[in-house]
């Protein structure tokens, strides 16, 4: 791949880390309107105006943003090793993602209790509000949103050990070089992504109470993952990590982009064929229409993300100031934004509006308010070189166009 094409490709991923970040904020900001079987409650608060294609929105970004996010963080993460050297890597690694865990989870979650007591105080409608539930017992812990933080932290160990591990007995390569074989005829194979969906396919299966709406278990409430992040989040990040040694595949996701996306919307279809658009909230039992979901489910994850990624090399390769500023700002909004979600969710819950208008409204007292934060507190201060490895100056910052010119 010649140097501006392996640049290009880079905008776009550096797009897709970007925009998987914006559309959690979304997914966050979608279940306070998500309609469930007799009203039961998914969240702090629940309005008084809900869709199920609310509920639509919650579970098909659910299905792919997070892999989509591990795939091009394993990817960045062999980038950067190979730039800064084991030492470097682990120093800037710690710096980036452990720092703003560490100093981050303290201040957002007791922000995330004041919402939360507001919100429970809200849903009362003046009764007593009900005891708070018992701490938990080791491993449990309350990661919040920021669990994604916790598990590339055990990624980065995990690989760096294996890694370290093949280089010390694979003297002539051979375990390097099959490896690469593997990737490339995943890749290349129209049908590879049924070989990446497999593991997570029989997680799904095996795990005890799997609820097949929710997906991937997020493991946002122990400081071990459950199974099914672990399968699915490793296998995403290996691959992303491997795939860098062969750039020049990404070409492949490119062209396919539409085969992807079709074959993703079809097996989302299928899926809901089968369910129906009402989120299920009960365990699903281990009989034949559960395992045809979880292959379903695991076959819509691998294909959402091929699509995903081959629709950004297909359409944001170029250089845009806009979107380079919409990247560099996502890792900040995506860490803060649950506290200011929850407490517009709480504002407008029990306004007299339809969902159609208290959801775009959210969103738009949101973002701008996100963005703002950026702007003023992050991006020329010491957070901004802790979060994007670099401090920007005001004085080189890139124009915008003019109509942008007040977001920036």
């Amino acid at each position: 791949m010649s140097a501006p094409a392996s640049q290009e490709r880079l905008h776009a991923l550096d797009a897709v880390r970007g925009f998987a970040l914006l559309l959690g904020i979304v997914f966050h900001a979608t279940v306070s309107f998500v309609a469930t079987p007799n009203n039961i409650p998914i969240w702090i608060v629940m309005d008084n105006s809900r869709s199920v294609w609310m509920g639509v929105a919650f579970h098909v970004l659910h299905i792919f943003r997070m892999t989509t996010f591990f795939v091009v963080a394993g990817f960045f993460a062999h980038m950067s090793f190979h730039k800064k050297g084991m030492g470097g890597f682990i120093k800037d690694r710690l710096k980036r993602i452990g720092i703003p865990l560490v100093a981050g989870w303290p201040i957002l979650f007791a922000l995330i209790i004041a919402a939360a007591i507001w919100g429970a105080t809200v849903m009362a409608h003046g009764k007593p509000l009900p005891p708070p539930p018992p701490p938990g017992h080791f491993p449990d812990f309350p990661l919040t949103h920021l669990w994604f933080l916790y598990v590339l932290l055990l990624l980065y160990a995990a690989t760096l050990m294996v890694r370290s591990l093949v280089a010390a007995i694979d003297r002539s390569g051979r375990i390097r070089a099959a490896a690469g074989r593997v990737i490339r005829v995943l890749v290349q194979n129209p049908l590879g992504f049924v070989v990446l969906a497999a593991p997570l396919a029989i997680t799904f299966m095996l795990v005890p109470q799997w609820l097949e709406w929710s997906g991937i278990m997020t493991p946002d409430n122990s400081l071990v993952p459950n199974v099914q992040a672990a399968v699915g989040f490793s296998t995403a990040f290996g691959f992303g990590w491997l795939l860098h040694r062969q750039p020049g595949l990404l070409e492949i996701w490119r062209r396919r982009w539409p085969l992807n996306l079709a074959l993703a919307v079809a097996f989302t279809v299928a899926s809901y064929a089968i369910t129906g658009l009402m989120p299920v909230l009960t365990p699903a039992p281990h009989n034949t229409a559960t395992a045809i979901l979880a292959a379903l489910y695991a076959l819509q994850v691998w294909t959402w993300t091929f699509a995903f990624i081959g629709m950004a090399l297909r359409f944001l390769s170029n250089h845009s100031p806009v979107r380079r500023y919409i990247a560099d700002s996502s890792y900040w909004l995506y860490l803060v934004h649950v506290p200011l979600v929850m407490a517009l969710q709480v504002a407008v819950s029990q306004l007299p509006w339809p969902w159609f208008v208290k959801f775009p409204l959210v969103l738009a007292v949101l973002f701008p308010i996100l963005f703002a934060t950026y702007q003023l507190f992050v991006r020329y201060s010491f957070i901004g070189a802790i979060l994007n490895g670099r401090r920007e100056s005001r004085s080189t910052r890139p124009a915008l166009p003019a109509t942008l010119e007040p977001a920036e």
